[in-house]
């Protein structure tokens, strides 16, 4: 007679509640079994210490007389310590993202991986520059900066009414070539 230790369904519709039992392998899901050796309550949270109650020293007893567990009750008696837990088979590749979507999560990794490099980079660069500063010059230092930037600002105003001025014919410029690279475009597809 073969024997496993397994569960058997109790509770109601949608609330459900299983005996660990060991029984004989003919024998229906929930029939006759030889003895009940804890429950299984999955409706409590997993934290929960009533979520699973083993008899321990009975589980010993039956795997030492060549009861085999189920499969859950198996990850049970592993998470106990009663048993070897068993290693399952890794997934399909059916779970994994597809070809075009690994390649655009490889592509924000790289972008993230730069932006943080030039974060650094800027951040180490801005530590080395103010250590040079000591404590008696860091007044004389900020007079002069104050006295070049009164100094600066009347040149910056003028230059920023100057700058659209000297843009515009730039953007002509752009406008005008633009279209002559189109008619370029027009001709290759003509050709073709």
């Amino acid at each position: 007679m073969s024997v496993k230790i397994r569960l058997a369904r109790g509770g109601a519709k949608k609330r459900p509640f299983y005996r660990i039992v060991v029984a004989d392998t003919r024998m229906p899901r929930d029939g006759r079994f030889i003895e009940r050796v804890g429950s299984y309550n999955p409706m409590l949270p997993k934290e929960h210490p009533d979520r699973v109650v083993l008899k321990e020293e009975r589980i010993k007893h039956w795997l030492s007389e060549g009861a085999r567990p189920s499969d859950r009750v198996a990850r049970f008696l592993g998470d106990a310590g009663l048993a070897e837990k068993r290693t399952y088979n890794e997934q399909t590749k059916q779970h994994l993202p597809r070809a075009k979507t690994q390649e655009r999560m490889r592509e924000a990794e790289e972008k993230a991986k730069a932006a943080a490099e030039a974060a650094e980079s800027a951040e180490a660069e801005a530590a080395e520059a103010p250590a040079e500063v000591t404590a008696e010059e860091a007044p004389a230092e900020e007079a002069a900066a104050e006295e070049a930037a009164a100094e600066e600002a009347p040149a910056e105003a003028a230059a920023a009414e100057e700058a659209p001025a000297e843009e515009a014919p730039a953007e002509e410029a752009a406008a005008e070539e633009a279209p002559a690279a189109d008619d370029k475009a027009d001709d290759d597809k003509k050709e073709a």
